[in-house]
């Protein structure tokens, strides 16, 4: 059955493909990324509020935009998750909001209404996971914790 959020999961996995095939062919050219923001996991209706994909990896200067999918979320950058010298970002809750970090480095993200109960991303741009470890000891109420954990222990491997 064809529903608006697998017409978007499906639009925006579309995008997502093409988007790493015009990077593979458009020589250094910035790159467009979508992350949804959903009251439920694609794969898994017991997930509650998900970003997808929760880590996505690009380049310096690519484009991220957050795509309100379901209503009722929003996308913040984490204080202490950032790399210095990067833009912090605070959407309204329902915006569609496009960053483009150029700051190599992990970028960890949230959804404040959903904060405590682990709505958490993490972009990680260019190569540089050298801030890791700085990253992991920034501290988070609730299921965040866990949810931040996880995401980052994929990154150490």
């Amino acid at each position: 059955m064809l529903t608006r959020r697998n017409f978007t999961f499906a639009l925006a996995a579309s995008a997502g493909a093409a988007s790493v095939a015009y990077a593979k062919t458009a020589y250094g050219s910035p790159v467009s990324h979508g992350v949804m923001m959903l009251n439920a996991d694609c794969s898994d209706a017991n997930v509650l509020n998900v970003f997808e994909p929760a880590i996505i990896r690009v380049q310096p200067g690519d484009m991220v935009t957050f795509i309100p999918s379901d209503s009722g979320h929003n996308t913040a950058s984490k204080r202490g998750m950032i790399p210095d010298g990067a833009d912090p970002w605070n959407s309204t809750v329902d915006e569609r909001l496009t960053i483009t970090p150029t700051v190599p480095g992990i970028y960890g993200y949230l959804c404040l209404p959903h904060y405590e109960m682990g709505m958490v991303g993490v972009i990680v741009v260019g190569d540089d996971l050298s801030s890791l470890e700085a990253v992991k000891k920034a501290r988070h109420p609730g299921h965040a914790r866990k949810a931040f954990r996880m995401l980052l222990e994929q990154l150490d491997t």
